[in-house]
């Protein structure tokens, strides 16, 4: 029985890990000035999340990257930062990802007592 409620306490947190990721994303999803918003976006993030346990914006449990496309290529990294006149023909993207570590109520055997936890998010921007 305790060990179903583990089950369920961890997939509760990857849940909270994954809202938490779609709501940074969703922030800076709205336009390239929230996109380039790290600290918005991590905020977002973060609020949404209040009941995670083990991480925080400032402690490198939220990550956050612009990611560019041409439409052809799947997204990727972009060479530049974006400013107020993007090239023609880009396509861009907000990715969010969460990570935190779920602790145990008991011990058992063969399995860590702490295990990370994450939840990743990919928006596009609205309006380039």
């Amino acid at each position: 029985l305790v060990g179903l409620i583990e089950i369920g306490r961890y997939t509760y947190f990857a849940i909270l890990a994954s809202n938490a990721a779609r709501a940074g994303a969703q922030y800076g999803a709205q336009d390239l000035l929230t996109a380039n918003d790290d600290a918005g976006i991590a905020n977002a993030a973060q609020q949404d999340g209040q009941s995670l346990p083990n991480w925080t914006a400032s402690g490198g449990g939220i990550t956050v990257n612009q990611l560019c496309s041409t439409g052809t290529m799947p997204p990727q990294s972009c060479p530049a930062p974006w400013g107020s006149s993007p090239p023609a023909n880009t396509i861009y993207y907000v990715q969010v990802i969460v990570t935190g570590e779920f602790s145990t109520l008991l011990s058992y055997p063969g399995i860590p007592n702490n295990i990370p936890i994450s939840g990743s998010s990919t928006m596009r921007v609205a309006t380039q």
